[in-house]
């Protein structure tokens, strides 16, 4: 059974009409970048509980994480609408297995998006092992609109920082946006507009993590399967680890 911190709110930060961030100070607690915790509001009809992936990297002083206000939801829109100083229950222990630790080497490491799914890639880019284990990292965040496109002072920090070990590369896909493919993942790869833009290769020397919705996901794992690549297991190592963020 879950153990629950009490955490405090201290931001929210609205992007757009249905994304936000939520910052919270808990006690602090460990976690590796690219797990999960989960946040629960009380309320009439009982516990509203949903698992996020923690934003921030180990050690912060607070605990970060990228929200989609889901209409229908049991607890997105209560989430949305804390305000700092309210209180919200955060769980305990972090869990998960889309970590570093979990993938081999490589050449090059492709940090594949949609969404809130960019959230995990920002809290392993705030910490030394990326940058130490692979010469090149592509982060790839695709979304419908560039209001989408959150977090941009953290990536220019980031880049700022490594200089061309980095290449950030946004997707969008319903309007234009400058500096921005606009076709979607698997089209992108397919036809190897992506590969060029982001002057990388995506091979046998390649790691790529996959976060976000299912069908991206799948579609984009077809398409890595038929350029050679296989799905990481422990027992079987391979190139491509999936973390699949809608249920």
């Amino acid at each position: 059974m879950a153990q629950w911190l009490k955490g405090t709110v201290t931001a929210n930060t609205h992007w757009t009409d249905t994304l936000f961030s939520i910052k919270v100070q808990t006690e602090p607690f460990d976690f590796i970048a690219g797990q999960f915790v989960r946040l629960a509001l009380d309320t009439a009809d009982g516990k509203a509980q949903r698992a996020y992936s923690l934003l921030n990297s180990p050690g912060s002083k607070e605990q970060e994480f990228l929200v989609s206000t889901v209409a229908d939801g049991l607890l997105s829109p209560l989430l949305q609408q804390l305000k700092p100083g309210d209180t919200v229950q955060v769980s305990q222990p972090a869990s998960g297995f889309f970590i570093l630790d979990e993938v081999p080497d490589g050449e090059n490491l492709w940090l594949i998006s949609t969404g809130t799914g960019i959230g995990p890639y920002l809290s392993m880019l705030g910490t030394e092992t990326p940058w130490q284990r692979f010469s090149s990292i592509i982060l790839l965040h695709s979304v419908r609109f560039e209001a989408e496109l959150v977090y941009q002072p953290l990536i220019r920090q980031f880049q700022d920082k490594y200089g061309k070990q980095l290449h950030y590369q946004p997707v969008v896909t319903r309007e234009k946006s400058v500096g921005a493919l606009q076709q979607r993942i698997p089209d992108l790869i397919q036809s190897g507009l992506l590969q060029t833009a982001c002057g990388q290769s995506l091979d046998l020397q390649s790691q790529v993590l996959l976060c976000g919705n299912p069908q991206m996901i799948t579609e984009t794992k077809a398409v890595l399967e038929s350029l050679g690549l296989k799905k990481n297991l422990r027992r079987d190592p391979g190139q491509i680890t999936v973390e699949q963020y809608w249920k």
